[in-house]
């Protein structure tokens, strides 16, 4: 199937307007704010539609200028933004950036925005019910009861009776999350995933120091058809069937971490629609999470189509030669 013919991929969240110091400094010195855009569904979209897959963003904004600039952005990405919803009373959501010496706090502006009221009414827009794989985050579920039934409602059914795949990387934010009732409630979901991504020191924050090792989250999470654990910039382990596979991660110079968590799982998902087997698409993880980790945004541009196929070959050929530190 060719990727035009594709059914898209439909990832459905919250996305915010994101205030950022510049130059990066503590906020309360900076006399400069940057605007920016900031959601971990839609980096997943986007990065998406760099690789050449059909990918939409379904959400709510609020009628305002940063809801605007949002959509406008995102959809210059290439993503389909038709299925993002405008509200007329409630506002887009907003966070503010604090760069420090320890590293960078965010402060969250998003209660009663936008997107925060979202409900399972959603699974019947047609963004959603023409998906050929839809990808959520553990975000969702803590920003309101009815976003916690909506993706409740996408994950309960059987995967065998779903009308496509789920993906669903586990994605804990602490903040926002009541005291000791993250753990369950990302614990029910992860497990009913058709693909679910974790970190493993995020697998040992919410379920245990235990979880020693990939294998220890697989047999936590035995129900997903496949289970990625990425173990920070070291190496990411899939768990397909009863296939494992492990690649180290290649080093690369970190300017800031957020977004590579999604830029990973766009890279995987990317490599497993255009039928690459399990290694390669991993492999596309790192290279993809490695744009995320060069630039200060939630998302870098990636190498062209022709030099991201080399490196792809070359890290397949220091891994045949047993190069690569394994």
């Amino acid at each position: 199937m060719t990727a035009t013919a594709r059914p898209p991929v439909t990832c459905i969240g919250e996305t915010m307007a994101a205030l950022v110091p510049e130059p990066a400094a503590p906020l309360e010195g900076s006399d400069r704010l940057g605007v920016r855009i900031a959601g971990a569904e839609s980096n997943v979209a986007v990065y998406l539609a760099d690789h050449g897959i059909p990918a939409r963003w379904v959400s709510s904004l609020g009628d305002d200028p940063f809801g605007r600039r949002i959509r406008g952005e995102v959809a210059a990405s290439g993503v389909d933004v038709s299925g993002v919803r405008t509200d007329p009373h409630r506002p887009t959501g907003l966070l503010v950036k604090d760069p420090g010496p320890d590293g960078t706090r965010v402060h969250y502006y998003r209660r009663g925005s936008a997107a925060s009221a979202l409900t399972p009414e959603l699974l019947e827009d047609e963004a959603v019910r023409t998906a050929g794989l839809i990808h959520l985050s553990g975000i969702t579920p803590a920003l309101s009861a009815s976003c916690h039934e909506l993706v409740a409602a996408l994950l309960e059914p059987p995967a065998d009776e779903r009308p496509c795949p789920v993906s669903f990387d586990v994605n804990h934010r602490p903040a926002l999350w009541p005291e000791g009732t993250a753990a369950t409630v990302l614990l029910g979901f992860a497990r009913r995933a058709d693909i679910t991504f974790v970190g493993l020191d995020e697998a040992q924050a919410l379920w245990g120091e235990h979880l020693a090792d990939a294998a220890a989250v697989r047999e936590l999470l035995p129900g997903p058809r496949v289970l990625v654990v990425k173990d920070g910039g070291r190496a990411a382990t899939a768990f397909d069937g009863d296939r494992v596979h492990t690649v180290p991660a290649p080093r690369v110079g970190v300017v800031e971490p957020v977004g590579a968590g999604d830029a990973f799982a766009a890279g995987y998902l990317a490599g497993l629609l255009r039928g690459e087997d399990t290694v390669r698409a991993l492999r596309l993880g790192h290279l993809t999470a490695g744009a995320a980790l060069r630039v200060t945004g939630d998302h870098g541009p990636l190498p062209d189509r022709d030099r991201l196929a080399a490196l792809l070959d070359a890290e397949a050929a220091e891994w045949a030669a047993g190069t690569d530190g394994r």
